[in-house]
């Protein structure tokens, strides 16, 4: 069970999450301004943030920016009406972990909390700092979202950072098509999907063609 922190000031949004979350088994604990937000996430007994970016006090950006600056690590995801580009990119680079635009479905909200908990939990492979991953020449920089290949900075989306990473915290493992939906998706796995070939092909093109194995009938892996 985690403590999932839930800082929205929209009552009727901030009852539907956290009724959500607690059926599912976690410990809810809602804040209706940026203040308390704050407070709470910097206490030491959060699991994971589900952040709103309009709040009354300080946004959710000014939240986010004291939370990184003060050395948290909570992962936080971003869940907000503003959906442009920009908002996604600053959210981003401030050291959110995921971003979800309302309105949205609980369910995709749900399987991004469990990739999010999954993630927070492991290990960072390789020879990084718990702010960064290192492995095959790939280093991945997890509080500003930049990463370099062979010393060459290169830009991902959100879901090619999220792919990436995964990699980097299973280097020198062979990981299915099954595990890379679940845990960078969050989607039961689908035979008729390609899309973790696609974004692979994506990866390969930015960050060397060498850089992900593929497997023959057992999935990808990238090499230490």
């Amino acid at each position: 069970m985690a403590h999932i922190l839930i800082v929205e000031d929209e009552e009727r949004i901030a009852s539907f999450v956290a009724k959500g979350l607690r059926a599912e088994g976690h410990r809810t604990t809602v804040a209706s301004d940026g203040h308390r937000g704050l407070d709470h996430a910097l206490a030491g007994d959060v699991d994971l943030v589900v952040l709103d970016i309009g709040l009354p006090g300080i946004d959710g950006f000014e939240l986010l920016d004291q939370l990184r600056s003060q050395g948290s690590r909570v992962p936080v995801i971003v869940l907000t009406a503003r959906d442009s580009v920009a908002d996604t990119v600053t959210a981003l680079e401030g050291g959110a972990d995921d971003y979800m635009a309302k309105p949205f479905r609980f369910a995709e909200l749900s399987a991004r909390v469990r990739l999010r908990l999954r993630q927070a939990s492991t290990v960072p492979a390789g020879n990084g700092t718990p702010d960064t991953l290192a492995a095959a020449g790939i280093e991945l920089d997890l509080r500003t979202r930049r990463a370099t290949a062979s010393g060459r900075e290169v830009e991902l989306s959100a879901r090619e950072f999220a792919l990436a990473e995964t990699f980097l915290r299973n280097a020198g493992q062979v990981l299915s098509r099954e595990q890379l939906l679940d845990q960078v998706w969050g989607l039961d796995f689908d035979p008729g999907s390609n899309v973790v070939d696609v974004y692979v092909g994506y990866l390969r093109r930015k960050l060397g063609a060498d850089a992900i194995s593929t497997v023959r009938g057992m999935g990808y892996r990238l090499d230490r």
